[in-house]
């Protein structure tokens, strides 16, 4: 039965006479007794890693095995989060430091590689993640760790690993993916891709000349017409030849002409091939509206990137940022930062309407409503909103848009108000440390499920860090 956690740790009499190393421990230590007191959160995890962890058994070279455990797979996460590393950066880090193998818990055993630390992280779901943060929340609560008088909530955007988007740019990425799918199937079955030639080293270089070419003048725009069209025409020849080669392979599969290899590889290309073949035929009926029909394409219909269809065109009217590419979220917080509650969005949200259900979910955490709600001029609806809200919370410090009445300047000047207002301040420190510290600024998850995953992640990292604080 593949267990949990490892329930024997070994000894170790390495210590430090340095403080910033001691602190450095204390920290982990912290961060290990939490978990340690929250059995239910390695409960939730163990339900999505039971079955991958079957594959994770590491055979040494004696002949004996070594199993990881769902205790193990959740500290690396974390200590990736904590130390702002990546997966494969984490791997050597843990790998080469004693301390971090004592964390984590594999001791003297061997090191998870990259490929499984991979696979286990990408399997703990994103409502599992949800669960986890949220089981921390009620045990700070249940510990009197965290109080509920005061509540702040911003929202933030969290890009996509995505490089920026151009007509021609996501052409060429179009027509090398599914050129690179087509020289798998030719060298696992010549027959069903013919003899035709690929091209990319043509097709590159016609997106490179309109990528260098490409201004805003009009005139410039119109010489560059003949060069979209001869770049469109060649991406959608590659499309059509895709689609013959996935009809090919589907049909040698169903007659039984592979091994079972090749036809596990088969299904893997025909699932690819139509894949990205559907989202190819996108990105040419955007270039051919937007460049030779010189039609406004609304952003919801537009695709930003083939291998991350879900992002999302955002414009904040951010200086020196004015427009970005990922998703908007939203976390909430009390007065000693810990993050109560987070929402991730799939389409950029009306921000006045998130008020109200974080007051309630705050509500249901610790069965009592806040004393005061702290929230920039984004979550202003109307004063009539402002006044319900208010038989339920004592203090609404949110300003209004726009021109101002007499009572609402002295609303806005109030004491009360003003301090309400230094201490939603502080949620864009906390939103800077997710970013800067946690790697938050761009998510390098492939995905949306896993993109979601990422902030949740990142999230229960960084209330671990505050409990280990308390």
């Amino acid at each position: 039965m593949r267990p949990k956690h490892n329930v024997q740790p070994e000894f170790d009499f390495q210590s430090s006479n340095l403080k910033l190393t001691r602190q450095y421990y204390r920290k982990y230590e912290e961060i290990s007794r939490v978990l340690d007191d929250n059995p239910k959160i390695l409960d939730l995890v163990h339900l999505d890693l039971k079955e991958p962890l079957e594959y994770a058994t590491v055979k040494n070279r004696d002949g004996s095995t070594f199993r990881y455990t769902s205790d193990t797979a959740l500290r690396i996460v974390v200590c990736q989060v904590v130390e702002g590393a990546s997966l494969r950066e984490i791997v050597i880090r843990i790998d080469d430091s004693n301390f971090l193998r004592h964390f984590v818990r594999i001791y003297s055993g061997p090191m998870m590689d990259f490929t499984t630390l991979d696979k286990l992280k990408n399997s703990i779901r994103r409502q599992t993640w949800k669960r986890i943060n949220q089981a921390l929340a009620r045990y700070a609560v249940d510990g009197m760790l965290i109080s509920g008088e005061k509540l702040r909530l911003d929202t933030t955007a969290v890009e996509t690993n995505i490089h920026w988007p151009t007509d021609s740019s996501l052409l060429w990425d179009s027509y090398r993916v599914l050129a690179r799918l087509i020289e798998q199937a030719r060298e696992m079955d010549p027959r069903a891709v013919g003899e035709r030639r690929l091209l990319k080293k043509k097709v590159k270089k016609l997106a490179v000349k309109i990528g260098r070419k490409a201004t805003k003048n009009p005139a410039t725009a119109a010489k560059l017409k003949p060069v979209y069209e001869q770049l469109i025409g060649l991406v959608e020849g590659i499309c059509e030849w895709s689609d013959a080669v996935a009809q090919a392979l589907t049909t040698n599969l169903q007659k039984g002409r592979y091994g079972a290899l090749n036809s596990a590889l088969a299904d893997v290309i025909v699932e690819d091939i139509s894949h990205y073949r559907h989202l190819g035929q996108g990105v040419i009926e955007q270039a051919r509206r937007r460049v030779l029909q010189d039609e406004q394409v609304p952003n919801d219909e537009k695709i930003f990137s083939i291998f991350e269809p879900h992002t999302e065109l955002l414009k904040r009217g951010k200086a020196g940022k004015a427009i970005e590419f990922g998703h908007m979220i939203q976390i909430q917080q009390v007065e000693e930062k810990f993050i109560t509650g987070y929402e991730v969005f799939e389409n950029k949200p009306i921000e006045h309407q998130l008020l109200a259900p974080a007051i309630e979910q705050h509500q249901k955490l610790f069965r009592e409503y806040p004393h005061s709600v702290a929230a920039d001029k984004g979550y202003w609806e109307n004063k009539e909103r402002t006044d319900q809200l208010a038989r339920k919370v004592h203090l609404i410090s949110i300003a209004k848009k726009g021109k101002r009445t007499v009572q609402e300047t002295e609303r806005e000047t109030d004491p009360a108000f003003r301090h309400a207002q230094r201490f939603r301040a502080g949620v864009e420190g906390s939103i800077s440390f997710l970013k800067r510290v946690l790697r938050l600024f761009r998510c390098y998850s492939k995905g949306w499920e896993h993109y979601v995953s990422t902030v949740g992640a990142t999230v229960f990292a960084h209330n671990l860090l505050i409990l280990a604080r308390c």
